[in-house]
């Protein structure tokens, strides 16, 4: 397991925002991260639907996707404060030109990546609350998103790909990362 250099101790001045595609474990790895690096974790979705009183799903169904991202815009630029923290995105936000200027300009931006094969096996298990693979198939939804953003994604300072193994492994990954 990671261990801070005893010479080098553990500050983040910045809020730590997690991107990538969905199944990917933002929300997963950013809670045991913010834990590790004892700082409070926030998920930008959760954000989004407690402002909003209804589910991702409900809003990209009401509303569309458009009217969607602009308040998860409104709600990450909230969110990234000055206060560090650990925030995990949802998919489509460092997409928002607007959304992904604020997170590299205040915040420290890691992209965490997987196989579509991976992928594809985790969001299986949650697909009826993801909006974008309605009506398609997992694996080929995630290839043609990944095709369009993992360019985007790239423009991340981090990118740490996470593997099948304990989340604790992609955790030490991004400590290794941030104190480079």
């Amino acid at each position: 397991m990671f261990q801070p250099a005893p010479s080098r101790p553990m500050t983040f001045g910045r809020p730590i925002v997690l991107i990538g595609l969905m199944g990917v474990g933002k929300s997963t790895i950013g809670r045991r991260l913010a834990q590790r690096i004892r700082l409070p974790f926030v998920d930008s979705d959760h954000e989004i639907e407690h402002a909003a009183g209804l589910t991702v799903a409900e809003m990209f169904e009401r509303y569309g996707e458009a009217q969607f991202r602009d308040g998860e815009r409104r709600v990450i630029a909230r969110l990234i404060d000055g206060r560090p923290k650990v925030i995990a995105t949802g998919g489509g936000a460092f997409m928002n030109e607007a959304t992904r200027a604020l997170i590299l300009d205040r915040a420290t931006a890691v992209w965490l990546d997987a196989d579509i094969d991976v992928l594809a096996e985790r969001v299986c298990r949650r697909a009826g609350t993801r909006p974008l693979l309605k009506g398609g198939n997992p694996k080929d939804m995630l290839t043609k998103l990944a095709a369009v953003r993992n360019p985007i994604y790239a423009l991340a300072p981090i990118h740490i790909v996470s593997r099948p193994l304990p989340h604790d492994a992609t955790v030490d990954s991004i400590l290794q990362a941030l104190q480079a």
